[in-house]
């Protein structure tokens, strides 16, 4: 029979998933906006921002309830840090969507940039990594987020080259640099969601198997 405290523990499980559904559909419409140069909507992901706030606000409110009430131990407590921990780095997702939203707003007012297949196979990367993390911590699998680990590695390659090629450039005309800036810092925010994809399955791991690899989730 199930006991208060499961019931509780699959509520917030339910939230959390609500909440990175959210922020993984946030970041997927503002690659869309971004690599379709679609200002309207990029300008969409941005007003929605608020929607993920809350839902943090309304999961980190439950999750110190089962704490403060419930008292729960092993497993079951790491989970609720966990998620905790996790809705974190899924309102910060939300954030880098933003950011990418904001960058692609003002690339719409420039000449149209020539096709990026860096900028491209980052987006798709980071996006593949906020996937498998979601999907990890739903089904509480510790194999699939050390999965994610190892992919954070070819992300942070992408992004090397591609600050080096937005740097070349620079050197070629006016609006290539204003253009080139913008396109290093919405790769950067691509980046950085797929560093926080990894900071979900860190968390997984840590609830699965009760191992904090936090800082060397690459040797995972």
């Amino acid at each position: 029979m199930e006991t208060h405290l499961q019931t509780l523990l699959e509520d917030l499980k339910l939230k959390v998933l609500h909440m990175a559904a959210y922020a993984e559909r946030s970041m997927e419409r503002a690659v869309r906006a971004l690599l379709a140069g679609d200002s309207d909507l990029a300008e969409a992901v941005i007003e929605q921002d608020q929607e993920i706030n809350r839902l943090e606000c309304e999961i980190d409110e439950l999750g110190l309830t089962i704490l403060a009430r419930e008292q729960p131990v092993a497993r079951d407590l790491r989970f609720v840090m966990g998620a905790m921990r996790t809705i974190i780095d899924q309102e910060r997702i939300g954030d880098e969507a933003v950011n990418v939203a904001e960058k692609t707003v003002f690339l719409t007012r420039l000449p149209a940039m020539p096709h990026n297949p860096l900028l491209e196979e980052l987006a798709n990367q980071a996006m593949d990594m906020l996937k498998f993390a979601n999907t990890a911590f739903k089904q509480q699998d510790a194999d699939m987020a050390g999965q994610v680990c190892r992919m954070d590695q070819r992300a942070d390659d992408i992004n090397i080259a591609i600050l080096k090629k937005t740097m070349d450039d620079m050197v070629c005309e006016t609006v290539g640099v204003r253009r080139a800036v913008n396109v290093i810092l919405a790769a950067r925010a691509l980046e950085r969601a797929a560093d926080l994809a990894t900071n979900v399955a860190e968390t997984t791991i840590f609830i699965v198997k009760g191992v904090n690899i936090k800082h060397h989730c690459g040797h995972y």
